[in-house]
């Protein structure tokens, strides 16, 4: 599909809405239920924003995002992150090679699984900071530099990064200026049993289902573009920029709860993930312009890791969640 097909705005509405419905019915195939997570991962992806994925082991977070770059014909790269990881295993690093013409020999930069369409950054808090950074720069930059090279990253450029909840012990947390830098941070739930049940037919039998490819690159960028001409009303843009300035305690729009219970509020990428990610919900139902509920449906993937709670909440058993609904109950 050219970009000439995406000049009527009701056609390409259409036209992404379909192929966001083929994606999820070939994602369904391997992956069962986690339909809320699968909606926010396609919302990200075609926003050009990356996401941070919570839950134990065993969800089949890795199928998952396996499959969506099986369905859109992308590249994907699985990285494992150790304590012993080093910048260079991510980007890439120079070999040495003999040159058969002229016998001498020259380095070679051997690129690293950041050179992927897709990557996923398995336990991402589980490596140094200086390794994080190396996979932070790619995302913010679309670009890495290494042994003094810039090298450009192949759009679309889509990263997923997860972390295991229960075991904290010698894990390097993400601090809260580089978790504002991934789109959303979604929580991965154990699946129901009638779910569970059918995963375990599924996983334990001889035949593995065919995933077809929806989508090709050229596509996909198209509809990144068309994304941000998705007109936002007036009305729907100040009450997104209310949500997120009320975050922010001790200042003129933060209501007395958020004052009492808040050490941070979220900046202003909040309010553009916001707006982005609800131009992109609304073109995937279908719809050429955004609504006020489709902010509230992202409000907390958006705001939870941009918020900071205090002692207060934590000795009330407040979460960020909490504070968000109820910040949401006032728009």
């Amino acid at each position: 599909m050219s970009s000439e097909t995406l000049q009527d705005p009701v056609e390409a509405a259409e036209k992404f809405s379909s192929a966001v419905s083929a994606i999820k019915d070939e994602i369904s195939k391997v992956v069962v239920g986690q339909r809320d997570v699968v909606d926010q991962l396609l919302i990200s992806l075609f926003s050009g924003g990356h996401c941070v994925l919570v839950g134990v082991p065993g969800l089949a977070k890795t199928l998952l995002i396996q499959t969506v770059a099986e369905t859109m014909n992308l590249s994907f790269s699985r990285i494992q992150f150790t304590p012993d990881l080093m910048p260079g295993d991510i980007t890439g690093t120079e070999v040495i090679e003999d040159d058969k013409k002229t016998g001498r020999k020259h380095f070679k930069f051997i690129k690293g699984p950041i050179f992927a369409n897709i990557v996923l950054a398995d336990e991402i808090n589980r490596t140094p900071p200086k390794t994080q950074a190396a996979l932070l720069e790619g995302m913010q930059e679309h670009k890495i530099t290494a042994s003094g090279q810039t090298f450009t990253l192949d759009d679309p450029f889509f990263v997923l990064a997860t972390q295991n909840p229960i075991e904290q012990e010698g894990t390097y947390p993400l601090p809260e200026a580089q978790l504002d830098r991934f789109m959303f941070h979604i929580h991965l739930n154990y699946p129901h049993p009638d779910e569970e049940k059918q995963i375990v037919k599924q996983t334990t039998s001889a035949q593995r289902k065919r995933i077809n490819s929806v989508l090709e690159k050229s596509q996909i960028l198209d509809f990144q573009k068309l994304i941000r001409e998705v007109p936002v009303p007036e009305n729907v843009l100040d009450k997104t920029i209310k949500l997120v300035t009320q975050t922010r305690p001790k200042t003129e729009q933060s209501p007395e709860f958020v004052d009492k219970y808040l050490s941070w509020g979220a900046g202003p990428r909040a309010s553009q993930y916001l707006i982005l990610g609800a131009k992109t919900k609304a073109l995937s139902d279908g719809r050429y312009n955004v609504e006020l509920e489709d902010i509230k449906a992202l409000a907390t993937p958006v705001l939870r890791h941009r918020i900071v709670t205090n002692y207060a909440a934590e000795a009330e058993g407040l979460s960020t969640v909490d504070i968000i609904n109820h910040l949401l109950d006032r728009l």
